[in-house]
């Protein structure tokens, strides 16, 4: 119903084209008819389709005017097992397109011998090959002034190039190859030119992971070194940046991507091995990455900025499996928050964030709402999605009331998708190229209203694909039917108010876009890891070490770029939550063996162990007894301390226990956050409680006694013997004996001291009353735990 009006609108041309046409259809009239009354030719072409193939490598110009001469250059090639004879390649002009699909149509059959080519143009502007001989490529190069060519009124031409020739079995003259493209022609300014709104994505897979160096710098640590690959010229993104700063565009841009190119800039960058180990970066790629920023700086200079959300979020999957999973549209806000800011400090331009671009732009109501929650109220949708019901005879203007204060802007699904595929060879991409402007001038022609069209490519255009999207946009910016807008301008355009509104239901999103999306187990696992870097930051004293990070890594897991890597995928997130929950443990409680506890109180220490660099602290550490009736901490069940470590320290905290009773006890330590949150691992240990009971002291204090009255009693017996000895040697006499070295009161000053030395053994004022020879636990010390000790690594 769109295409019943198609010349609707469409200015008329000069006289004189009127009969240079007339005359060209009458001229061709006689031959036509001659041709479709042999009987033979169709099957004989039919048969014989995939003899030559005709490759059109390169037409320019793209879109001619009066004056200009056409140069086409290409390569035919002989696929059959038959030599070809007598051969040309031609050109022929074919009959005016007057609607979009028969654009469409001649597309789908470019090179299908059974459909009309129109006639060939003279004979003096062919190129002749004597043989073609099977399996031998010839290239070829014509040139033919466009006023040869017997163009009429302004539009779209069906344009081809033919091999004719014979062969052994079929000796006579006639099309064995064709390739058939489009031939816009607008020789004049158009009385009403399309605004076109051309989108230029700067969007990459995932390359940066969670990790990051110990140091001030934190080295970033990435995947591997494609994006390199992609910076380096000829690389794709390369390839983005030097065709994108001469047209003009809207820059789309993922902040992830330019965080991960500063990173790399910067130095230092490490690079992940299979191992677990990561190896440094080239100084050449980080040139590299420094080269494409400043030539992105200036490419997007003066021109619209659009930042996505950080990471470019799928928001299909976030709309159809993860909104059941708390907290995951908060991370779609979080990475619409730092968008623009990432822009900013890199480019130094102050980007859009007012749009959401859901994966091919396909929208259902559920993706609609998401979309919006973060704060973007301008949808990039696409007319293959949000088709039209009104039966308008034209294509109307991108933006699109849908209401809540919310717009659609819908991209023209036919220019949209006219770069997709492979077009790494030259005839791809001419014919892509010639599509694309036979499209915008017929879509121009459809009205003499003036309309904003939007074209949305791909999201990662390769760079065959790019430098064909610029092939055809610096031919639309030179034409004489477009001119150009940014997609704010678009956006806010007056809507046709014929133009549908209505979302299209959830049933009809495309089931091949369903398959590609991140199931909600994905959505599952990143609550998971959100809820563990919740619980590890509160210890930090320096948050945004691993907060950040985390935080954009997460932002990372939701990535549209997934989208058919679903290993990939989640080999990224569990690299993520594995680094995390490593990280987490370096701050733990080291393992305890069992421990005797002699007497009826002492101390129990229990180190705990910081590996990070940075001090934790908001940290308790309880010590529970499993039975208080004979161990008691604290003089409870249990007790606990504040815990504030230093980076690459540990800490022993001491604890007051009493023991009521012999026997085992199982004692639990356990890290707890400072709101009551379990933080880490508990460690269980034994405590043997052996305390000395009372007969028992009363025993071995008897004994003590009776060894210094025995002591006592032979002190004063030698002594009286002394006394005697020296009363018989008569005076003057006693005194030389006691001072010389064999004075038999020597041996009586070393029994003085053996009772000292039984006492002290004896342990009589020892309080503690030690049992074992080397017990495990200390003396109750009420100095308080330090900051800790260094870590011996």
């Amino acid at each position: 119903m769109a295409e019943a009006a198609d010349f609707q609108g469409t200015s008329a041309s000069p006289a004189r084209r009127w009969l240079r046409r007339a005359g060209a259809l009458l001229t061709g009239a006689p031959l036509l008819a001659g041709l479709l009354q042999l009987p033979a030719a169709a099957p004989a072409q039919a048969a014989s389709s995939d003899t030559v193939s005709v490759s059109v490598d390169s037409l320019s110009p793209s879109a001619p005017t009066d004056g200009d001469t056409l140069t086409v250059s290409g390569t035919v090639t002989n696929n059959g097992k038959q030599a070809v004879t007598d051969a040309h390649v031609g050109l022929r002009v074919g009959p005016q397109l007057t609607t979009r699909s028969e654009i469409d149509s001649v597309a789908r059959h470019s090179d299908e011998l059974q459909s009309s080519t129109g006639s060939e143009v003279d004979e003096k502007y062919e190129e002749k090959f004597d043989k073609l001989a099977p399996g031998v490529a010839q290239h070829f190069t014509l040139s033919v002034p466009v006023d040869k060519l017997d163009l009429g009124e302004d539009g779209v031409y069906e344009f081809g190039v033919t091999l004719s020739g014979q062969t052994s079995a079929q000796a006579w003259d006639h099309v064995l190859g064709v390739q058939r493209t489009f031939l816009p022609w607008q020789p004049s300014e158009a009385d009403t030119k399309t605004k076109t709104t051309f989108l230029w994505p700067l969007i990459s897979t995932v390359h940066m992971t969670a990790k990051t160096g110990a140091g001030e710098l934190q080295t970033p640590e990435f995947l591997d070194d494609d994006l390199a690959k992609e910076l380096a010229p000829g690389g794709r993104l390369a390839q983005m940046v030097d065709l994108g700063k001469d047209l003009d565009v809207t820059w789309v841009i993922d902040p992830d991507l330019l965080a991960s190119v500063d990173a790399m800039a910067a130095g230092n960058y490490r690079l992940q091995g299979a191992d677990g180990t990561s190896t440094p970066g080239s100084r050449e790629h980080q040139a590299i990455a420094k080269q494409w920023l400043a030539g992105l700086q200036k490419a997007v200079a003066g021109k619209e900025v659009v930042a996505l959300p950080f990471g470019d979020p799928d928001l299909a999957s976030l709309a159809h499996n993860g909104t059941s999973v708390t907290g995951s549209l908060s991370h779609l806000k979080e990475a619409t928050d730092v968008a623009a800011t990432t822009v900013k400090t890199v480019l130094h331009v102050t980007p859009s964030t007012d749009f959401a671009w859901p994966a091919d732009g396909a929208v259902d109501p559920s993706i609609m709402k998401v979309a919006t929650s973060a704060g973007a109220d301008r949808v990039i949708a696409r007319s293959d999605s949000l088709q039209e019901t009104a039966g308008l005879p034209y294509t109307p203007s991108a933006p699109r009331p849908v209401g809540g204060g919310t717009t659609a802007v819908v991209a023209d699904a036919r220019l949209s998708k006219a770069f997709e595929g492979d077009l790494a060879k030259a005839g791809s991409a001419t014919l892509a190229v010639q599509r694309f402007l036979a499209q915008s001038l017929q879509l121009n022609a459809q009205t003499d209203k003036q309309r904003s069209i939007v074209v949305a490519p791909q999201r990662m255009p390769t760079a065959s694909q790019a430098q064909a999207m610029a092939t055809a946009l610096n031919a639309l910016q030179g034409g004489t039917w477009s001119q150009p807008q940014n997609l704010t301008a678009a956006a806010k355009d007056k809507p046709d108010p014929g133009a549908t509104t209505r979302i299209p239901s959830a049933s009809s999103y495309p089931s091949s876009l369903s398959r590609q999306e991140l199931p909600g187990t994905v959505f599952e696992q990143i609550a998971r890891t959100q809820d563990k870097l919740d619980k590890f930051r509160v210890v930090l004293s320096d948050q945004s070490r691993v907060v950040t990070p985390f935080g954009r890594a997460i932002n990372r897991e939701m990535s549209t770029s997934w989208r058919g890597r679903g290993s990939a995928a989640d080999g990224y997130r569990g690299g993520v939550e594995a680094w995390l929950d490593e990280l987490a443990d370096q701050v733990k409680l080291i393992d305890k063996s069992e421990t005797k506890l002699s007497g009826r109180s002492a101390t129990i220490p229990v180190t705990v162990q910081n590996n990070l660099v940075q001090p934790v602290g908001h940290l308790v550490l309880r010590l529970r007894s499993t039975m208080p009736t004979r161990l008691k901490i604290g003089g409870e069940a249990y007790y606990e301390q504040p815990v504030e470590i230093s980076g690459g320290h540990s800490q022993s905290v001491k604890f007051t226990t009493s023991a009521n009773a012999n026997g085992r006890v199982t004692v639990i330590a356990q890290l707890y956050t400072e709101d009551g949150q379990e933080y880490g691992d508990p460690v269980t240990f034994d405590v043997k409680v052996t305390e000395v009971t009372p007969t028992v002291m009363l025993v071995i204090g008897g004994g003590v006694l009776l060894l210094v009255l025995a002591g006592f009693r032979m002190y004063t017996q030698r002594k009286r013997a002394a006394a005697r000895q020296a009363e018989e040697d008569g005076p003057g006499t006693t005194g030389e004996d006691t001072d010389e070295p064999g004075n038999p009161g020597a041996p009586g000053d070393r029994l003085l001291e053996e009772p000292e030395e039984t006492d002290s053994a004896s342990g009589a004022d020892d309080p503690e009353q030690p049992s074992d020879p080397a017990p495990d636990t200390a003396p109750e010390s009420a100095d308080p735990s330090g900051t800790g000790e260094r870590v011996d690594r």
